[in-house]
């Protein structure tokens, strides 16, 4: 019984999709809920598992070929693997007791198939001790080992041996051209859009950090121990301070739609996150209803899943607000670039030790510059300068987060 594969129901926000990697080859055994190809969207890769133990029988959409919504990507032959064919069992029969010698390829299972591939092992080169031939895993596994013991190759031997890449005279230059992912070529044009779009601007502050660090350092190690392992750190402040401050400027937690402004009730902060993939922004939902410590549960989850490779496309949709943290990797001043239809976004930056003037003294204190990028069609000068010295001042007295002043 052949069971069509096909690619999963895309939401509205996402058009269409590219066949990323086909993780099994036609005549491969699959088992229900193993995983088959991924999808890669403008926003995730979507993982599609097999419904049940059989055989991949054809592969209809290619890697990299587009494919829209619950469109046909191949077939599964429901039922155990298919038996060798007597012919090529036959043919199996030299290339076993000959190992070695140029003929017809050995015939491999799945798994020994994979593990010859990961460890560059050729599997004309294995003698295959399987019924008709057939290469097994523990085949592939001695031969791994026996590669591992044997000698290493003298120097007079390296020119023989193929490199695998050519080696360049001094002067020439390499040019690599790969084709753009899907999430890059997305960040891209958003990027393009909103910069073509809006009326952007940024207006710049700093903030000193003496409070919140002293505040951090005081309470970790009680704050991770009476919330299950999550740590405190710095980000839950600025989301907190940001949710605040989106309540008294609510126009900043608004968006343009078409000729009307929607104003929005609730506070879903984006939150930068890098992965390797490139950079991605999952929605912290319902934010301004959070405790800090639910607001770095959350953000961890997020990380750990970006890593993964696991976040979906419900982690990645929507969002009123965005904020980014360029301080991680170092940056000390930036002007972040709103992500439409949003109307503004908060870059947070790198912390360093500046001598200020405090009560007429010269005192040395822990300073973060901050940066608000915002679309002025929607959102005033003053608004905007006075959005941020209100997270400053929330972010240097921490206690009027708890007191709401």
């Amino acid at each position: 019984m052949a069971i069509e594969i096909k690619a999963p129901t895309f939401p509205e926000s996402v058009a269409d999709g590219t066949v990323a990697t086909w993780h099994k080859k036609p005549g491969d055994a699959v088992k229900r809920d193993e995983l088959i190809v991924d999808i890669e969207t403008d926003k995730v890769v979507i993982e599609v598992l097999a419904e049940a133990d059989g055989v991949l029988a054809e592969i209809v959409k290619n890697e990299g070929d587009t494919v829209l919504s619950n469109e046909l990507l191949g077939t599964l032959s429901e039922g155990a693997a298919a038996p060798v064919p007597a012919a090529a069992a036959q043919a199996a029969a030299p290339a076993a007791a000959a190992p070695g010698v140029a003929g017809d390829e050995q015939i491999l299972s799945p798994a020994a198939r994979k593990l010859a591939e990961e460890n560059g092992i050729d599997p004309n080169s294995i003698a295959g001790t399987g019924k008709g031939g057939r290469v097994t895993k523990e085949d592939v596994v001695a031969a791994v080992e026996a590669k591992k013991n044997a000698p290493a190759a003298t120097p007079a031997a390296k020119p023989a041996t193929p490199a695998a890449a050519p080696v360049l005279a001094v002067g020439d230059r390499v040019e690599k051209r790969v084709p753009m992912s899907r999430l890059r070529a997305k960040v891209a044009e958003r990027l393009v859009e909103a910069q073509s779009s809006m009326a952007m601007l940024t207006t710049f502050n700093e903030v000193d950090m003496t409070e919140v660090m002293a505040l951090r350092s005081k309470y970790k190690d009680l704050f991770e121990k009476s919330h299950n392992g999550v740590r405190l750190g710095f980000m839950s402040f600025f989301v907190k301070a940001t949710t605040e401050a989106l309540k008294r400027f609510p126009a900043v937690n608004a968006s343009i739609d078409g000729s009307d402004i929607v104003y929005h009730g609730y506070s879903d902060i984006g939150v930068a996150v890098s992965s390797d993939r490139g950079l991605v922004v999952p929605v912290l939902r319902n934010a301004e209803l959070m405790s800090l410590a639910e607001i770095e549960g959350g953000i961890a989850t997020f990380g750990k899943k970006a890593k993964d490779g696991k976040l979906s496309i419900d982690d990645m949709t929507g969002g009123t607000f965005t904020i980014t943290n360029g301080g991680t990797f170092g940056s000390m001043m930036s002007t972040p670039i709103v992500n439409p239809p949003q109307a503004a976004i908060l870059g947070m930056h790198n912390i360093l030790q500046r001598p200020m003037a405090i009560n007429g003294q010269v005192v040395i204190r822990p300073m973060m510059y901050l940066a608000l990028s915002y679309d002025h069609r929607l959102i005033d000068g003053k608004e905007a300068v006075t959005f941020l010295v209100t997270i400053k001042n929330l972010l240097e007295d921490p206690a009027r987060l708890l007191l709401d002043i």
